[in-house]
């Protein structure tokens, strides 16, 4: 297996990688092969999709649509190769005889003597080589150019440099007060003075001088925001009972807080090109899954639609992008699902997402004695089954056409009640019974008399 020689990677359900704090996806290719000669214990790894970010190489075996498993088989297959243990790149040659044959790119990477590839080095050098196979691989040139920037930009010792950098101004500043000359009269105050003003420049070229900082900044944000919000729902199932309801109230304030915040690599057709719809497909159900958790299994699409795009950013999508990625989750293993209402009204909902138990809890409220006097609108519904009215009058609509319930149209709006057409028997339409739901009915317009 890989995992002997190449560090795992980590997937999400969809088949997404897992990326680490201030990791960020760069670059993707279909059809990848990775080789090496010199090691013959070398697993053969074929065809992958190969995700260039800016800490790792990312290699994602094939699925099989076929196969239920595959998902999980990919999860256990897919390996990394960190960019902090190559040591040299070599482009693709641009022979007369490299003309006809698939595109390689070579790395020389650090590995133990074993032949393990890892980010700490090693005590000898292997060649890494990736075979770009068919058209589907994209242009070799831009992805080259991709990793040389990656590779060049040592993104993975940015927050280490960070630290240190922050250590020293404090150790500095720290000296600079045990240092520091006393204010004594005029001269005193204009020194001081003129300090102030030289710092507080300083503060605003620093602060000014480059947006990529700035944007920098921003990511690390988002990843501070979603390793709060996983923390928060990582807490044991138990915990709701122990709180009080004000912290309770705190924590989904402090979740839905972390959900607007964004997400931290959001997949771009400059960086996906063709898997663009593909890859933004699989990121959309890793998306949803804690919106649907809120919304008791089923959320309307325009509202997955705003609350996605707002978490992307200046990424936006747009409606079109958003229904093709939906359509493919039927390739897809994903948990999620795209469902229309005779109505037209399109949502998307857990697979595990049950009507009938919805039905009976519909059922169970239209049987109360008030619902049997004046039925029940959308609004009732919708506080009973936690979810939006509009949603809950699409279950009422649904329930309606499977004969569960009946519709009674005013300038109110709709009012729906049990149906009791089912209770009558055809050959004697005038008893009146005295057990199930008519004589339910009966009893509550009698007391309202």
């Amino acid at each position: 297996m890989a995992g002997r020689y190449l560090p795992a990677a980590q997937l999400t359900g969809s088949g997404r990688p897992v990326l680490n704090p201030g990791e960020v996806e760069s670059f993707l290719l279909q059809s990848v092969d990775l080789e090496c000669e010199e090691n013959p214990n070398f697993p053969h790894l074929k065809s992958g999709l190969l995700i260039l970010t800016t800490h790792r190489l990312l290699w994602i075996p094939p699925e099989s649509p076929p196969n239920p498993n595959s998902s999980a088989a990919a999860a256990a297959a897919a390996s990394a190769i960190p960019l902090a243990a190559v040591t040299h790149l070599f482009p693709p040659k641009k022979s007369l005889k490299h003309m006809f044959a698939s595109p390689r790119v070579r790395l020389q990477v650090s590995a133990s003597q074993d032949g393990v590839i890892g980010e700490r080095g090693g005590a000898r050098s292997v060649v890494i080589t990736l075979v770009l196979r068919g058209s589907k691989s994209g242009d070799p040139d831009s992805f080259f150019g991709r990793l040389w920037e990656a590779w060049r930009g040592r993104a993975w010792e940015v927050e280490g440099e960070g630290e240190g950098a922050a250590a020293a101004e404090r150790g500095s500043s720290s000296s600079s007060v045990r240092i520091a000359m006393p204010v004594v009269g005029i001269s005193g105050l204009l020194r001081r003075e003129q300090e102030i003003w030289e710092n507080t420049d300083k503060t605003l070229q620093d602060a000014f001088q480059d947006l990529n900082a700035l944007m920098s900044k921003a990511k690390e944000m988002v990843v501070l925001a979603e390793k709060m919000r996983l923390k928060l729902l990582s807490g044991p199932a138990n915990q709701a009972n122990a709180a009080k309801d004000e912290e309770i109230g705190s924590k989904q304030e402090m979740q839905d807080w972390m959900l607007s915040v964004g997400i931290a690599s959001p997949v771009t057709k400059e960086s996906a090109g063709a898997l663009y719809h593909q890859q933004l497909s699989r990121q959309l159900a890793d998306f949803v899954k804690l919106p649907l958790e809120k919304s008791g299994g089923m959320i309307a699409l325009i509202d997955i639609y705003c609350l996605f795009n707002r978490a992307r950013g200046t990424e936006l999508i747009s409606p079109e992008d958003l229904l093709q990625a939906c359509a493919l989750w039927e390739k897809f293993d994903v948990p999620v699902m795209l469902r229309k209402f005779d109505s037209g009204v399109m949502v998307i909902q857990n697979k595990s997402h049950s009507d009938e138990e919805v039905f009976e809890r519909i059922k169970a409220l239209v049987l109360k004695p008030d619902a049997l006097k004046i039925g029940i609108s959308p609004s009732d519904a919708a506080m009973t089954l936690g979810i939006a009215p509009a949603m809950a009058k699409e279950h009422l609509l649904t329930a309606e056409s499977k004969g569960i319930l009946c519709r009674d149209t005013s300038p109110e709006g709709f009012r729906f009640y049990i149906n009791l057409f089912k209770e009558i028997d055809v050959n004697n339409i005038h008893m009146v019974k005295d057990y199930g739901v008519y004589s339910c009915w009966v009893s509550a317009a009698c007391a309202s008399a």
